[in-house]
């Protein structure tokens, strides 16, 4: 009887290192493929299911001159990412009565000026606030703002774009203006708050602000694309005008790991992520697809999933999280407008998912 629970548990094992070999195989060929079609120095991916990692590996050069690899402790510009952290911890003082969404911002930010219409934080975080992107000459930025505060006059006194809550428009300076609203709040600055209350706790050790540290031998050199399908590096680019839009440095291991706290950790309580992967209304009421940060989507075969990308000089992020199966895909690459997202991922969670 002894031996036969023994060959039992032998097939067992054996059938489920050859399925993970298997899957790792389709993964690394998967990546490959990604890596050449679309010319990338560097890649890298992790993918998680609730707390254990499937796979993380990484793919391609951090460093072309040096041929130095991406490794999985590799880190990466991750653009508009950052804009989650911002969420999370917006939602975090939302949840402990530290924060109303749904008040005026000038009750946290006096300073910014009234526009006529109220504007909220859920509306910020939603992109419903009527407050500009970018302009063409801004995307990079030389200027060194010495403060969150600081960088709101790039934009404060700016007309809006529509009344707040009637559009969706994507906004990076929305997100600025509340980094100005959590820096109110706790009375901390941005980033020393982010760090010791969310990074920290989380245990995401890899995360910090991108301050073109040359330095750095953890960060993979960001590159854009020549006019001979090859690379330069991207020029320089000072972050201080988007702490709270964009900016950030980490692994794809650890924006997995962010990822599955949210479904995993009591960071946030199932009531303030059901608000959060909730499509906010215009005033019309339609659904724009975007809860607090997080775009909502849903598969071929009609299963929810939360996304989001992030694009930089030298970068481009892309987060995702499926919850019916706990599955979370990051992928980081050291490129400019590399093109890759929700189909690459959905590839990965359809490969790594189990019944």
């Amino acid at each position: 009887m002894n031996k036969l629970f023994t060959t039992i548990i032998i097939l067992i094992i054996n059938i489920t290192v050859f399925t993970q070999s298997k899957e790792n195989s389709k993964a690394e060929a998967l990546a490959e493929k990604l890596l050449t079609d679309e010319n990338l120095p560097g890649l890298s991916i992790s993918i998680i299911r609730g707390d254990t990692i499937l796979w993380s590996k990484g793919f391609g050069y951090a460093d072309i001159i040096e041929k130095k690899p991406v490794t999985p402790d590799t880190r990466f510009r991750i653009g508009s990412l950052t804009k989650l952290f911002t969420a999370a911890t917006a939602a975090r003082l939302s949840q402990e009565g530290l924060l109303d969404l749904d008040s005026p911002i000038q009750k946290y930010v006096p300073s910014f000026p009234e526009k006529g219409k109220t504007i909220t934080t859920r509306q910020l975080l939603g992109h419903l606030s009527g407050i500009r992107q970018y302009g063409r000459d801004e995307y990079i930025n030389t200027h060194h703002y010495s403060s969150v505060k600081e960088s709101l006059t790039i934009f404060k006194e700016d007309s809006l774009l529509f009344v707040p809550g009637n559009k969706y428009h994507y906004s990076s300076y929305g997100y600025v203006l509340v980094s100005a609203v959590i820096e109110s709040v706790t009375k901390e600055n941005f980033l020393h708050y982010l760090k010791d209350n969310l990074f920290d706790t989380l245990g995401l050790t890899s995360v910090s602000p991108d301050f073109n540290d040359t330095a750095d031998t953890t960060q993979a050199k960001p590159y854009s694309s020549d006019s001979k399908n090859g690379w330069r590096v991207g020029p320089f680019n000072d972050n201080s005008n988007r702490w709270g839009a964009g900016g950030f440095l980490a692994t794809s291991l650890d924006m997995a790991r962010f990822g599955s706290s949210l479904l995993t950790n009591n960071y946030l309580k199932d009531s303030t992520l059901n608000v959060m992967f909730t499509s906010q209304k215009t005033a019309d009421n339609h659904k724009t697809g975007v809860g607090l940060g997080w775009r909502i989507a849903k598969d071929r075969e009609g299963n929810i999933y939360y996304h989001h990308g992030g694009d930089s000089i030298g970068g481009r992020a892309f987060l995702l999280i499926y919850p019916s199966k706990k599955v979370v895909v990051a992928m980081l690459a050291n490129l400019t407008f590399a093109q890759f997202g929700e189909k690459e991922a959905l590839e990965f969670v359809r490969l790594f998912s189990t019944d």
